[in-house]
């Protein structure tokens, strides 16, 4: 079952858009199939149903995929952004190429600055977590003392920083504008570490007090 649809999705793919009929052609399957099929998916939320525009009758639409079924496919974005990286260095100045990184940070900070407000630390902690499972990362963290280890095992940007380690200030910068006390970078994947670590010190915040 999940072949035929895997199927329908890469037909979908290659095609941009097509109706149940075309697809129940191109697929081998009776159009009563094909609805069945395209109406799972898009309730699983791997296609988009768009109405097509007719005279009187039973209304017709025309299916797409939905941003997750992208996801399914591989994926040459980490080859794209390190082009658009050297494009960068190779226009921009250090101070400038800072400036942009900045701003992303800025962007991510600000778009779920309503996430943090009001939390504690700890709190914050876990939000952040959640938030970087959602970049890519598989983060976990844990208590040291009175302050907090935050662990990055695995990182979604690997071959893009392998090539352009300073885009690595960007989770720092992350970690340390939504949290809002200073954070230390310990072990480091470019380093030859297993994993990549940040001392949150939230000791800082009682000595601040």
């Amino acid at each position: 079952m999940q072949d035929v649809r895997n199927t329908i999705l890469s037909l979908l793919r290659e095609r941009g858009r097509a109706s149940a009929v075309e697809v129940a052609t191109a697929v081998g399957m009776s159009p009563v199939n094909a609805h069945y099929h395209l109406s799972r998916l898009e309730r699983e939320g791997m296609v988009v149903a768009e109405p097509l525009r007719q005279g009187v009758g039973r209304p017709k639409f025309l299916y797409s995929l939905a941003g997750a079924a992208l996801e399914r496919f591989p994926q040459s974005t980490h080859r794209l952004a390190d082009r658009l990286l050297d494009a960068l260095q190779s226009q921009l100045t250090v101070e400038q190429v800072e400036a942009v990184f900045n701003r992303i940070v800025d962007d991510i900070a600000s778009e779920h600055g309503e996430t943090f407000k009001g939390k504690s630390l700890e709190e914050k902690i876990e939000v952040l977590v959640g938030l970087l499972g959602e970049e890519g990362f598989f983060a976990r963290v844990e208590r040291v003392g009175q302050d907090f280890q935050l662990t990055h095992c695995g990182c979604p940007y690997q071959y893009v920083a392998e090539r352009h380690p300073r885009i690595c200030a960007i989770d720092l910068k992350l970690i340390n504008a939504t949290l809002g006390t200073p954070v230390e970078r310990g072990s480091w994947l470019l380093n030859g570490d297993h994993v990549c670590t940040f001392h949150v010190k939230a000791s800082a915040l009682s000595q601040g007090a």
